[in-house]
């Protein structure tokens, strides 16, 4: 259920309702009793996510330094199983 924001045109008093979206909006201050309030647009709090899973570092490795380690030395194994398969393709195209 969200909160609006409400404001009163003849005492200028402002106030939150925590209300459905379904319910009707306010009309009557609660201070000076007239039926004067308006209901006023609001930017809202936005979505809030509570508990595990949610944020980057759930999921972000214990020692980054080691994952950079790991990541070279994947990229290096890579780079030279494809140079000795370029070299072994070389080969038999001289055949």
């Amino acid at each position: 259920m969200p909160t609006y924001d409400y404001f009163c045109e003849n005492c200028q008093y402002e106030f939150e309702a925590f209300q459905s979206m379904s319910a009707d909006p306010i009309k009557v201050c609660p201070k000076c009793k007239k039926t004067s309030v308006m209901r006023r647009i609001s930017g809202g709090a936005g979505l809030i996510f509570k508990g595990s899973g949610f944020y980057i570092t759930d999921y972000a490795r214990k020692n980054s330094s080691t994952s950079i380690k790991e990541s070279k030395s994947k990229t290096s194994i890579s780079a030279a199983k494809t140079e000795k398969s370029t070299s072994l393709s070389k080969e038999s195209v001289n055949k």
